[in-house]
């Protein structure tokens, strides 16, 4: 259905492994993301998402863990110290399990519509795994949906993948802060690429603020 009233533009889907453990990274524009790169990657990409989602009581709670399951969200804990340990450690559970990840190395949706520094927790997942890393760049999202936004609108999208980034073989890197960055950086850049976004150089929680 999706197809049919979007015909969002899907470019690069040979890039997308078929199969095995990938790291889906892109730009993030609007909830309508999580929805649309799955889409037009042809297979379930999993997704961290709060842990309240999954433990609302009642029907409505089961209905909505069921709903989110099902779209491949993984419950994490954000409250906990610990958090951004935690949540690197799920994402290498779910790669270990062979499946596709996703990540947005933002951080956080882009209230401007521009790219935003990355985190480093990206190329934490990528050198302790060995994943392929695939850029992405979505375009169009955020007319679809907008925060505050109730009804999804009719807006042209385009999904761009591009060439998986190798860093294999690498796992001592993840001790070193510039490896960590550089890595990160590399992948920025190929997202950038993608998404034809204007860089700014401070993350995307600090604009906001």
């Amino acid at each position: 259905m999706l197809r049919i009233a979007y015909r969002p533009e899907m470019l690069g889907i040979e890039n997308v492994p078929a199969t095995g453990p990938v790291i889906i990274a892109a730009n993030h524009l609007s909830v309508a993301d999580e929805v649309f790169t799955p889409l037009a990657a042809g297979r379930q990409v999993h997704y961290l998402a709060k842990s309240q989602y999954f433990t609302t009581p009642g029907a409505k709670g089961w209905v909505m863990a069921q709903f989110f399951g099902g779209m491949g969200l993984v419950p994490v804990d954000r409250d906990v110290t610990s958090a951004a340990a935690a949540s690197v450690e799920v994402c290498v559970e779910v790669l270990r399990q062979g499946k596709a990840f996703g990540i947005y190395p933002e951080g956080t949706r882009s209230e401007d519509g521009r790219l935003h520094k990355f985190r480093t927790g990206v190329a934490r997942i990528a050198l302790r795994t060995g994943a392929p890393v695939v850029p992405v760049g979505l375009v169009g999202t955020q007319h679809v949906h907008a925060e505050g936004q109730r009804m999804w609108r009719i807006a042209p999208v385009s999904v761009r993948f591009g060439k998986p980034l190798d860093f294999s073989g690498r796992p001592q890197d993840e001790r070193s802060a510039r490896m960590l960055r550089e890595v990160t950086e590399q992948i920025r850049l190929a997202v950038q690429d993608l998404s034809g976004q204007e860089y700014v150089d401070r993350y995307g929680s600090v604009t906001k603020g």
